[in-house]
């Protein structure tokens, strides 16, 4: 067991979450149980996921994606009640970092999945994405089948890059605008999670690939660094929950 706000205050140091200002409150939203044996992770707030935190025993779930949004209104409906109602129920506490995790170096959900497709990051891109030389020139079709082993998915495809692709930006999540920039820098592809209409033609005009892999599914693995991280540190069981989300 370890205390609850001693895992709080470790993980809120370790991804320095004053330096990111937040659509969403970073660190603890909902104040659950003092002590915590069970860690789990997710990566997006939901009813399912909560309930299937408290089938699993545990009093604490760890997500990317929270709650109190800013653009959101302020209301509790429907929705909200649920998931409150679901973290009340079982005295669980919920964790969430958004751009304090997509920008941490080695946790961030941009290293990760670099990691994962054997790029290397050489430099911050769009101040919380990743900047990356592949550990050998692919052409597009081999990079897009490491890009699907390390999602599960099929990504979308914008072929309109060189035959030979070097240097990489990478940023999670619905980063499609950020395409112009990833061109102007000399990066031969960008490797997000959702496009923009845009996108399509900004491709074509400045003669960069982009992969969009899915926001869920290029999100995934920064929560379970995280949550392994802080099950190590701590003494903690930690498992991933994964709700499938096709977007």
């Amino acid at each position: 067991m370890a205390r609850r706000d001693e895992i709080v205050a470790h993980a809120n140091e370790l991804l320095e979450i004053d330096k990111w200002p937040e659509f969403g409150p970073p660190g603890l939203q909902v104040v659950g149980a003092e002590e915590v044996a069970t860690l789990a992770c997710g990566v997006s707030s939901s009813r399912e996921l909560f309930e299937r935190a408290a089938d699993a025993g545990a009093e604490m779930v760890l997500v990317h994606h929270g709650l109190f949004w800013r653009n959101e209104p302020l209301v509790v409906d429907a929705r909200l009640r649920g998931r409150l109602e679901t973290l009340f129920r079982a005295n669980i506490s919920l964790l969430a970092y958004h751009l304090a995790l997509d920008a941490h170096p080695e946790l961030g959900n941009s290293a990760q999945l670099a990691r994962r497709i054997g790029a290397i990051p050489d430099r911050p891109f769009a101040g919380v994405g990743v900047g990356c030389l592949l550990d050998e020139p692919l052409g597009l079709d081999a990079f897009v089948a490491r890009v699907r082993d390390a999602v599960e998915r099929e990504p979308l495809v914008f072929p309109d890059g060189p035959a030979e692709i070097r240097r990489v930006a990478i940023l999670t999540g619905a980063a499609g605008y950020e395409l112009i920039g990833a061109a102007h820098e000399g990066y031969d592809l960008l490797l997000t999670g959702e496009p923009e209409e845009p996108s399509l033609s900004t491709a074509r005009e400045l003669g960069i690939h982009l992969v969009a892999a899915g926001h869920h599914a290029t999100e995934r693995y920064g929560v379970q660094a995280l949550a392994a991280h802080l099950a190590d540190r701590f003494g903690l069981d930690w498992r991933f929950l994964e709700v499938p989300n096709p977007v």
